[in-house]
C-alpha cells in the first residue's frame, strides 16, 4: 500500500538544484558515494551538510508505531539506519527491540544510540528502509524487495521518484548515491515482478 508518512519532512527541505549539479558534481558524487564523514557532517554539496539529531524523525517514528501498532515487543529493522536518529525515536516512544545495519561505518560509529546488528535468521514485525533502496544496483534492488518482503510481517520503504520531466530534472541535480530512476508505475511494475506486497512512498523533488 502507498503511504504519506516522511513526505512532509521531506518537503521542508530546501534545495537548490542547480547550484549542486553546477559545483563540480561529478567530484561530490565519489566523495557522498563512500558514505563517510564527509557525506553525513561535511560541505552540504557532498550530501547532508552536517546531518545532525535535532527529533526530525520523532512524527515519522509516531506514524510508524500507529500504522503497524508496534508495541515493546515488537522487533523492526531499519536497513540503511545512518546514525540511528529514527531507531532512538522508536525506542523512546514505544521501546519496542530495534535492529540496524549501514554501509557507513562513519555513521554507525556517531550513532546516537547503540545499532544492533540482527542475525540472518531473525524474523521481524516492521523492516523500514529509508532513502536506501534506490541506491542499490538492480541486482541487489531486487534481493532487498525480496528479503524485505519474506522476512517481516510488514514493510514501508521510500524511494525517489518523478512524476514529470521537471521533476526528473531536480532528481538528476540533487542525487549523488542514486542508481536507479523511475517513475512510480516502474515501481511497482518491479513490486510486481519480484514480489514485494509492503508499503511503500516515493519522494519526489518539485
Amino acid at each position: 500500500m502507498r503511504l504519506n508518512i516522511i513526505s512532509k519532512m521531506h518537503f521542508s527541505t530546501k534545495r537548490d538544484y542547480i547550484d549542486r549539479m553546477v559545483n563540480d558534481k561529478v567530484r561530490s558524487m565519489k566523495v557522498a558515494r563512500k558514505f563517510d564523514k564527509e557525506f553525513f557532517d561535511g560541505e552540504r554539496r557532498f550530501g547532508y551538510g552536517g546531518y545532525k539529531y535535532d527529533g526530525r524523525f520523532k512524527q515519522v517514528a509516531m506514524d510508524l508505531i500507529k500504522q503497524y501498532g508496534l508495541t515493546e515487543s515488537s522487533r523492526v529493522m531499519d536497513f540503511g539506519c545512518a546514525k540511528g536518529f529514527l531507531i532512538k525515536e522508536l525506542q523512546d516512544l514505544c521501546g519496542c527491540q530495534c535492529y540496524g545495519y549501514d554501509v557507513s561505518r562513519y555513521a554507525l560509529s556517531t550513532s546516537v544510540v547503540d545499532i544492533v546488528k540482527p542475525k540472518v535468521s531473525q524474523d521481524f514485525d516492521l523492516i523500514v528502509s529509508l532513502g536506501t533502496l534506490h541506491n542499490l544496483k538492480l541486482w541487489d534492488l531486487k534481493t532487498m524487495l525480496r528479503w524485505c518482503n519474506n522476512a517481516a510481517s510488514n514493510a514501508y520503504i521510500t524511494l525517489d521518484s518523478y512524476r514529470n520531466i521537471r521533476e526528473l530534472f531536480n532528481l538528476q541535480c540533487w542525487a549523488l548515491t542514486a542508481e536507479q530512476f523511475f517513475k512510480p508505475k516502474e515501481w511497482e511494475f518491479l513490486f510486481r515482478e519480484w514480489g514485494y506486497e509492503g508499503d511503500y512512498e516515493f519522494l519526489f523533488f518539485k
